[in-house]
């Protein structure tokens, strides 16, 4: 018998409570940078070694990092359901909680591509990219993330995830990031949708929508308990 598909939209808030900073606060600075500065194709173009040096210290607080109690219990979910995990994070920590199926809309810190070319993709682990490290063609490898002013090649997949799922958890995520919050729309009619996050997103939901008021890592191991007894 086919396990039922669960589809899980992460965000920044899931690994806020692993102590990674978030993209952007109430400010538009991140870490006393400015986010176009750093995480757009333009500020690549005008400082290729200030970007770099901004995610290589992001690599280095990364391996120090541990996947919460948040990251742990989707994996759980695994024993019941065919599960997806679609996140906007550039983290690992789905992956390294154990998670098999995961899908980065915004890139992987811990891999690097040619500036010019979105193939092939390397993983680079937690090292530093540095100026002048090139490709066999001679390329400037830079972060494989998804900056400002460029398109997000995952989206199509994820999209086709979403509209064929039986159950939506959302977890950790603002939903005023787009593409990625035009997601909720494409879910199934019959499908219901599960929010866990401390702060009610401000998005029009559906009326099947269940919400579990509390932070990631305490929400969601709650979630996952009921949606396993149910199952």
């Amino acid at each position: 018998m086919d396990k039922e598909k669960l589809v899980v939209l992460t965000g920044a808030g899931i690994s806020a409570e692993s102590g990674i900073t978030t993209f952007r606060d109430s400010g538009g600075l991140w870490e006393g940078f400015d986010v176009m500065e750093v995480a757009s194709i333009e500020g690549w173009y005008q400082d290729p070694e200030k970007v770099l040096d901004f995610y290589n210290a992001r690599r280095r607080h990364l391996k120090q990092a541990h996947p919460n109690e948040g990251h742990k219990a989707l994996v759980a979910l695994e024993e019941k359901y065919d599960v997806v995990i679609i996140t906007q994070n550039v983290d690992d920590l789905h992956e390294r909680a154990g998670s098999k199926r995961v899908i980065h809309l915004h890139g992987e810190l811990t891999k690097a591509r040619p500036e010019n070319a979105s193939q092939p993709i390397w993983d680079i682990g937690y090292r530093d990219i540095r100026l002048g490290d090139c490709d066999e063609k001679g390329s400037q490898l830079r972060p494989h993330i998804v900056w400002f002013g460029e398109m997000v090649p995952m989206m199509e997949f994820a999209a086709l995830e979403v509209a064929t799922c039986s159950k939506l958890l959302i977890i950790g995520t603002s939903l005023v990031v787009y593409p990625a919050a035009g997601l909720v729309d494409l879910v199934p009619e019959y499908a219901p949708i599960y929010v866990v996050d401390p702060v009610v997103p401000e998005y029009r939901f559906p009326s099947n929508v269940q919400f579990v008021h509390e932070s990631a890592a305490k929400g969601t191991p709650k979630l996952v308990n009921e949606l396993l007894d149910s199952a």
